[in-house]
């Protein structure tokens, strides 16, 4: 049993994250943004790069902002302004084979919805190497309830052959869309192996990846 044990911390200890997808991080001046900006932001990325939406892989990370503390409330409101620090970051998830041609973003300022993002230098992150994941948004069919947002998460991870522990089901999130509203819910993921969470984070689950939509992250708090 221990021998068994030791092996796998050796094992954890020697894993590699590939770099067949990796975050793409951009500095960006955006003083705000609407807290619902996840068409207006992606439509303003397929202006400068007209693949973006072709391709697969890849993914926009929605810009959050700080979470509520020290006195301040995050608004919640899709149509509330979102007041971004200067740190905050613009970032993609994409295949290093689309690198080069994403970089062409930098000194280029995107129109979202009558705000301004100057983007800036860019540099890239590899995918974490954690056993816990966390979606803060992915996509609700209509009508659907939580314990059958959960069975479909579920056989959607299924599908890509993940091993896992625990999924759960958090708090929902309301869209704009150019057709309806569209609901979506948080969804952690436990267990999961390093390759596994690997997976996952390359090809993240759900609809309207490039809208910011499906993609996993490290669930810190876990």
């Amino acid at each position: 049993m221990n021998a068994t044990f030791w092996q796998e911390e050796q094992d954890e200890e020697q894993f590699v994250v590939p770099d067949n997808v990796v975050d793409l991080i951009f500095r960006i001046k955006c003083p705000s943004l609407p807290v619902d900006h996840a068409w207006s932001l992606s439509d303003a990325i397929h202006r400068e790069l007209p693949w973006f939406p072709l391709e697969p892989q890849a993914g926009l990370h929605l810009i959050y902002g700080a979470d509520s503390g020290n006195g301040w409330v995050r608004p919640s409101d899709g149509g509330e302004t979102l007041y971004l620090s200067r740190r905050t970051p613009l970032i993609l998830r994409l295949p290093k084979e689309r690198l080069d041609e994403a970089t062409k973003l930098s000194g280029k300022t995107l129109d979202i919805d009558g705000f301004a993002m100057e983007i800036g230098n860019s540099h890239t992150r590899f995918l974490a190497m954690t056993t816990t994941l966390y979606c803060r948004y992915l996509a609700c069919e209509t009508g659907q309830s939580e314990d059958e947002f959960v069975q479909s998460a579920v056989e959607s991870l299924q599908s890509l052959n993940l091993r896992f522990k625990k999924v759960l089901c958090g708090k929902g999130t309301l869209f704009t869309t150019p057709q309806a509203p569209l609901l979506t819910r948080s969804l952690m993921v436990a267990g999961l192996s390093l390759d596994d969470a690997v997976t996952l984070q390359e090809y993240g689950i759900g609809p309207h990846r490039i809208r910011g939509f499906g993609l996993f992250v490290p669930h810190k708090t876990v």
